[in-house]
């Protein structure tokens, strides 16, 4: 039976939170989609099931994140984990407040800690504040994400204009003090009569404290961060057994590739790092508005270039650019050409030989898997932090596959990722 059952709103934050717990002890498996009715789960400490569901309807991402956990519930999970973006990215609607809303009510519990830290990452929580690095969130470049601009820093204004319930705070100088000063401030937050508390956390202390302090609650919702405290939850009680081998994959031989989609200063910075050392093309969809176009140049492109050193293909723009297009084409527009056509390509490439995969994008990863009918992975060791390589159970052709958040990974990443496999 599970301990633990995660939702997570992209799929790229499910395989970062899916690593987190296997850097700390957890068998980890990554459902995408919710599974149908009657399909079994799999063997694991740790369930995640991936939506694409993040930028959704509202109504779509509630009901699939409750179908999610009627599926969790299912299988035996004894504790549940609503997982987002280390940004918190959302609009003024959701969908982060009605799915923890609907969460909360379906476990009758009340009350639930919100808490999108990751120190590894540099994104911290300072009296209800997200920063990253030095950057509050509204200055950091994420105020021109192209689908979820967040123009707002403060975390409590931002979940309660989402959520029906009030929001609280547990500041700094009570999260320096450790669990039982955490605790106590959530349980007082609560008989206040409070559905959330935004929870400061600025180093990795503070997160094991967090996750210490919320061993009984039955939803946590957060970043993958916070996840770095419930493994030994499960071993305090005497229900998680240590294991040597939870981030061992089966070894794959193939061509490799890397298709970035995300426009984040990150992702830019890979691309660019990328160029000196690989094979890139820039694919330019303000020139060429067409899916199917778009991804028939690619692949003759790729032709004669693939290999053991990775090919890149990357639909990244800087703000500008996106801005050009998404007004030529309108926001989902935009977005949806430049998913088809990533997600053709990467079927093509796979029909050429392709069998270690990166995607750098949450949406990009999202659209690629759901083109190659994957439907479960099994979640191996980080390449940088919140980003694993994972295994392709199930799908038709056996791959491996790294799902990149765009503003995850070092400079280097797309080499390095690589590297690593041997």
């Amino acid at each position: 039976m599970a301990l633990l059952g995660c939702i997570a709103d992209d799929f790229t934050g499910a395989t970062d939170l899916a690593s987190m717990l296997v850097r700390n002890g957890m068998r980890a498996v990554q459902v995408i989609g919710v599974p149908e009715a009657g399909v079994s789960a799999p063997e694991a400490d740790a369930l995640i099931v991936a939506l694409k569901s993040r930028t959704a309807p509202v109504a779509q991402a509630v009901g699939e994140s409750l179908a999610a956990l009627d599926w969790l519930r299912a299988a035996g999970c004894r504790q549940y984990f609503f997982k987002y973006c280390s940004t918190f990215d959302s609009t003024e609607q959701g969908n982060i407040g009605p799915v923890a809303d609907a969460l909360v009510a379906a476990l009758g519990a009340g009350f639930a800690l919100a808490c999108p830290a990751f120190p590894a990452n540099n994104r911290s929580v300072y009296q209800g504040h997200l920063f990253v690095g030095s950057a509050l969130l509204n200055e950091s470049g994420m105020e021109n994400h192209p689908l979820t601009p967040m123009t707002d820093a403060n975390l409590v204004r931002v979940l309660a204009r989402q959520s029906g319930g009030t929001v609280g705070l547990v500041p700094f100088a009570t999260v320096q003090q450790g669990a039982v000063a955490i605790r106590g401030a959530m349980t007082a937050l609560k008989e206040q009569g409070r559905r959330y508390a935004i929870v400061d956390a600025v180093t990795d202390e503070h997160l094991h404290a967090i996750g210490e302090a919320a061993a009984a609650h039955a939803l946590i919702t957060g970043g993958s961060g916070i996840a770095i405290g419930l493994p030994e939850n499960f071993r305090r009680a005497g229900l998680l057994e240590p294991r040597a081998d939870v981030a061992r994959l089966p070894s794959l031989d193939g061509h490799a590739a890397v298709l970035a989609g995300s426009c984040s200063r990150a992702t830019l910075m890979q691309v660019g790092t990328a160029r000196a050392h690989a094979p890139v093309l820039q694919l330019d969809a303000l020139a060429t508005p067409d899916a199917a176009a778009l991804a028939a140049q690619a692949l003759e492109w790729v032709e004669g270039k693939l290999g053991a050193t990775p090919v890149v293909i990357a639909a990244s723009a800087p703000p500008e650019q996106v801005a050009a297009l998404q007004q030529k084409l309108g926001r989902e527009g935009a977005g949806v050409l430049v998913e088809t056509a990533l997600a053709a390509i990467a079927e093509g490439l796979v029909a050429r030989g392709v069998r270690r995969l990166v995607v750098a994008g949450g949406e990009t990863s999202g659209a690629v898997v759901s083109r190659l009918g994957v439907r479960q992975l099994r979640i191996g060791a980080e390449i940088d932090p919140g980003v694993p390589w994972t295994y392709a159970e199930g799908a038709g052709t056996p791959l491996l596959l790294a799902l990149k958040s765009g503003n995850f990974g070092a400079p280097d990443f797309f080499l390095k990722a690589f590297a690593r496999l041997g």
